[in-house]
């Protein structure tokens, strides 16, 4: 799994050039890698018994439900800085830290969508700073509900302190690509 997700990535730019980005898209693209990557996560967390998956937008949407049908469970999107509509749920939301492009984001999701018993597992594809995950773990504690963890792709968490908090568990570290 590790050599795919490798051969598949890409960086581009140099990294002393303010354009410098990590290109997973090469992920996708790859039938195989894909079938591969929403068991090879859930595995992280073999035994959690999560009763709910939780992913950012927008490849936490992508890789979230990968995860849950392994799980045999269903899949909560969280939007970021979603604007009103004509949507009269009630609506649960929060602001972020600072995330990996400094920015203060609002993540949320209805209500209705996540009780006070479920177990949430958290899937997205790369952790830089957490800020979407505390965001979410915040989110989850204000339902009541227990937070599992964070499942990732690529974590690039500078601090072990972020890492244990949210219980993050990672198919790769950053240094590995």
């Amino acid at each position: 799994m590790k050599s795919g997700l490798r051969d598949a990535f890409n960086w581009h730019g140099d990294r002393t050039d303010p354009d410098y980005y990590a290109d997973v898209t090469g992920w996708w693209r790859d039938p195989a890698l894909l079938g591969h990557l929403g068991p090879a996560l859930a595995h992280l967390f073999e035994g959690e018994r999560p009763t709910v998956v939780l992913g950012p937008e927008s490849r936490g949407c992508l890789l979230g439900p990968l995860v849950a049908l392994r799980f045999d469970v269903g899949f909560v999107e969280v939007r970021k800085n979603r604007v009103g509509s004509s949507d009269s749920d009630a609506w649960r939301q929060r602001t972020t830290p600072p995330d990996y492009r400094d920015r203060h984001l609002t993540l949320g999701f209805r209500k209705s969508l996540l009780q006070s018993g479920d177990r949430v597992l958290f899937v997205d594809d790369w952790m830089e700073t957490g800020g979407q995950a505390d965001g979410v773990h915040l989110l989850v504690e204000d339902a009541g509900a227990t937070w599992i963890g964070a499942a990732t792709v690529v974590d690039g968490l500078r601090s072990n302190q972020a890492r244990r908090r949210l219980n993050v568990r990672s198919l790769l570290h950053v240094r590995e690509l």
